[in-house]
């Protein structure tokens, strides 16, 4: 190791050295940042959520406020409310429904998304559960 200790740091103070060592940090720092963003693409979490005590959560219900069922015309997905929260989403343009740990509805834009509170609800509205959630 003392035999090689004067030569590295000879070959390191040389200007051919220490321009070497410069292009071997900066390839090292964009691998670093690469794969520190594809760790973060991979991240599951959805974010924050934002909930005001003052409002009513939007949630999609099947029954009116005195506990009666809706007419049955009233079911369908497009007359249901775009909510953001919920234990299960459907497209509002589509026939499936998905539970929110379900990988298979991640392709559904956030636009177009309907959210359930339960899986009744979402068929009780002409959904059916999507058999890659199964």
């Amino acid at each position: 190791m003392e035999k090689i200790k004067p030569a590295i740091k000879f070959w390191i103070e040389s200007d051919k050295g220490k321009d070497i060592l410069v292009i071997v940090i900066i390839i090292l720092v964009g691998l670093g940042s690469f794969e520190l963003g594809r760790l973060s693409k991979n991240n599951t979490s959805s974010g924050i959520k934002i909930e005001y005590p003052s409002q009513e959560a939007n949630t999609i219900r099947s029954l009116d406020q005195n506990g009666v069922n809706l007419p049955s015309n009233l079911n369908t997905p497009q007359n249901y409310q775009k909510s953001t929260s919920g234990n299960f989403f459907a497209s509002s343009r589509g026939t499936k429904y998905y539970s929110i740990s379900c990988s298979a509805g991640k392709t559904i834009k956030q636009e177009n998304r309907i959210y359930f509170a339960t899986s009744t609800e979402a068929e009780k509205a002409g959904y059916v559960l999507s058999s890659a959630c199964r």
